[in-house]
C-alpha cells in the first residue's frame, strides 16, 4: 500500500484560475503549484516537475489543467492514474457549462469533497491503480512529459524550500500545548495552595505559642 501522505495536494483549474482544490496538509505548495500552473504551456499534455523530493503533476487538456503533488517516491503511475480519474469526474460533473462559468474556488465546496475521495481511493488501492496505468499505456497515445526543476520553471535563482506539514499533526502540537498548560497550571495551584497551608500553619503555630505564654496552662484570670 502506498503510504498515506504520498498524495499532498490536488486542483483543478480553468487556465490559470483555480475552481477547486484539497489538501490535508500545511505548506508553501499550493503556492508553488499555483505558480507553475501559471507558466504551463496550453497545448495538451503532462508536465512533471520536481522539488525537495516532491513531484508536481499537472495533466492539461481543452483548457483545464489538472494536478497533484505527490511524494517522490509515490512514482509515476499513482499521479498519472489520479489526474486521469479527477479529469474524467470533472468532465461527467461540470463538462455541460457550469466549469466555464464557475469563479475562483467556485466549486471548491462541490469538487473538494471529490479531491478527497479519489486521493485516498487511490493511495488505497495501489495494486488496482498499477492495472490501470498499465492497460492505459497499452491503448493509449503514450505522450511525453516534460521533467523540469521547479525553480528553472519558476526562473528564479535562490533556492526554494519546499514546506510540508500535516495539519493534523500541527493540531496534536495545539493540543499537547493545551494539555500541557493545563498540567502546569494544575501544579502551580497545587503549589499555591502549598504554600498558604504552610502560611497558615505558621501563623496557627505562633498564635498558639502567643496563647500559652499568656495564658500558662490555658488559666487566664
Amino acid at each position: 500500500m502506498a503510504p498515506q501522505g504520498s498524495l499532498i495536494y490536488s486542483l483543478v483549474a480553468r487556465g490559470t484560475v483555480v475552481l477547486a482544490e484539497y489538501t490535508e496538509f500545511s505548506g508553501n505548495f499550493a503556492t508553488l503549484a499555483v505558480q507553475c500552473l501559471q507558466k504551463l504551456p496550453s497545448t495538451t499534455n503532462r508536465f512533471t516537475y520536481n522539488c525537495d523530493g516532491h513531484t508536481f503533476n499537472y495533466l492539461v487538456e481543452n483548457g483545464y489543467a489538472y494536478c497533484v503533488v505527490a511524494v517522490e517516491s509515490a512514482g509515476r503511475e499513482l499521479p498519472i492514474v489520479f489526474l486521469e480519474r479527477i479529469k474524467d469526474d470533472f468532465i461527467k460533473r461540470y463538462g455541460a457549462g457550469k466549469a466555464k462559468t464557475a469563479g475562483a474556488k467556485g466549486l471548491n465546496k462541490e469538487f473538494g469533497p471529490k479531491l478527497k475521495e479519489h486521493m485516498r481511493y487511490c493511495v488505497s488501492h495501489p495494486e488496482e491503480i498499477s492495472k490501470i496505468a498499465k492497460v492505459k499505456a497499452q491503448v493509449s497515445e503514450v505522450k511525453g512529459v516534460m521533467m523540469e526543476n521547479i525553480e528553472k520553471v519558476l526562473e528564479r535563482g535562490e533556492k526554494i524550500d519546499l514546506l510540508v506539514d500535516k495539519t493534523d499533526n500541527l493540531r496534536n502540537q495545539a493540543q499537547d500545548f493545551k494539555k500541557q498548560g493545563t498540567k502546569i497550571k494544575k501544579k502551580m495551584w497545587v503549589e499555591n495552595m502549598k504554600v498558604k497551608l504552610i502560611v497558615f500553619a505558621i501563623v496557627a503555630a505562633l498564635a498558639l505559642v502567643v496563647i500559652l505564654s499568656v495564658c500558662p496552662g490555658f488559666k487566664c484570670f
